[in-house]
C-alpha cells in the first residue's frame, strides 16, 4: 500500500501523486457504493496494479476544507491581488481573509504586478503612493510584492511553497496563472489578458487540479467574484480583524460592535490613523450581512 495526495478526478478517474510519480486510480468498489467524494488535496492510500496504475483503497479524514474551491486538507492560501490593473479590491481580499482564517488555513497575501506599479508611481506626472501591501504587513499578515516579468520576489515565494498544499485564490487579471508559471519554473499554464474595456480578467482556469510546483503542491484556483462570510455570531467577527486585538477589550461596553456604540476604543483607533479607515469600514459592511445572516438562521 501506497500514500498520496489526490491531484484531480476526471472522467471516472483519479490521478494520485505518490512517490515522485503520477498513479492513474480507479476506485475501489465499497467507494463507489457509498458514492464518496474525493476532492483534490485528500490523503489517499493507494494499491498499484501496474507500473502506472492503481486502485484507491482508502482515505484519511480531512484536516480542513474549502467549499469553494472545492479543496481539503490546505496548509496555505496564496491570496493573489495586482498592485494595479486591476487596481486591488480591498474588500474582496478582506472577506478571503476571513474565510481562510475560519477555515484553519494560513493566508498568504500576494500583490503582483510590481513592475507596473513602480512604472506608474515614478512617471512625471504622478504623486508618490505608500505601498497597499504596507497596511496588512503592519498588521501581521504575511506579504509579498512580486513581478511575474522581473522576476522580483519569486525566490522568497518559492520557498514557502516547499512540502505544503497551496492554493492560489483572487479575482481574474491579477496573474495567477502568470505567477504559477513564474513559481514552477517550466511548467506553463494557459494565461489570460486584461479586459481594456472593463479592465477585469478573463477567466483562464476552468476548474481545481493540484499540480507539483517548487516542492510542495499548488491549486490553480478558478478567479473569484464575490464571497459569502463563512456562518458566524455578530459578537464573533471582530476576532477575524487582528488589529483589534488590542483595542476591542477597551471599550466601555463589553458587548460593544464597534459599530454605533459611544467610547469604543476601535472607533477612536482608527480615527487616529491606529487602524486602517478602510479595515475598519469593510469591518461595518461585513457586520451588517453577518447581522443579517443571523436573522434568516
Amino acid at each position: 500500500m501506497i500514500e498520496g495526495v489526490l491531484l484531480k478526478g476526471y472522467g471516472g478517474f483519479y490521478y494520485v501523486y505518490a512517490e515522485d510519480r503520477v498513479w492513474e486510480c480507479s476506485l475501489r468498489g465499497r467507494f463507489r457504493i457509498k458514492d464518496q467524494d474525493f476532492l483534490p488535496g485528500d490523503r489517499v492510500r493507494i494499491l498499484p496494479e501496474s507500473n502506472t496504475k492503481a486502485r484507491i483503497e482508502g482515505a484519511e479524514p480531512r484536516l480542513n476544507f474549502l467549499s469553494r474551491p472545492s479543496i481539503a486538507n490546505v496548509d496555505q492560501a496564496l491570496l493573489v491581488f495586482a498592485m494595479t490593473s486591476p487596481k486591488p479590491d480591498l474588500n474582496l481580499l478582506d472577506r478571503l481573509l476571513i474565510q481562510v482564517t475560519y477555515s484553519g488555513i494560513e493566508p498568504i497575501i500576494v500583490f503582483t504586478k510590481l513592475d507596473n506599479y513602480n512604472a506608474e508611481t515614478l512617471s512625471p506626472d504622478s504623486k508618490p503612493q505608500p505601498f497597499v501591501s504596507d497596511i496588512y504587513r503592519r498588521i501581521g499578515y504575511t506579504v509579498f510584492e512580486v513581478s511575474n516579468k522581473t522576476g522580483t520576489g519569486i525566490a522568497e515565494l518559492r520557498n514557502r511553497l516547499e512540502e505544503k498544499i497551496s492554493v492560489l485564490a483572487g479575482p481574474s487579471g491579477v496573474g495567477k496563472s502568470s505567477l504559477f508559471n513564474a513559481l514552477s519554473e517550466g511548467k506553463q499554464l494557459k494565461t489570460g489578458e486584461i479586459s481594456q474595456k472593463s479592465q477585469r480578467g478573463r477567466h483562464t482556469t476552468r476548474h481545481v487540479e493540484l499540480m507539483v510546483c517548487a516542492g510542495g503542491l499548488v491549486a490553480d484556483t478558478p478567479g473569484f467574484s464575490s464571497l459569502f462570510l463563512p456562518k458566524m455570531k455578530r459578537e464573533d467577527l471582530a476576532g477575524y480583524f487582528p488589529e483589534f486585538e488590542e483595542y476591542r477589550h477597551k471599550c466601555r461596553f463589553s458587548s460593544c460592535l464597534h459599530d454605533k456604540e459611544p467610547d469604543c476604543s476601535i472607533k477612536a483607533a482608527q480615527e487616529n490613523g491606529e487602524i486602517s479607515r478602510t479595515r475598519y469600514e469593510h469591518y461595518r459592511d461585513f457586520l451588517q450581512e453577518v447581522i443579517a445572516a443571523e436573522r434568516r438562521y
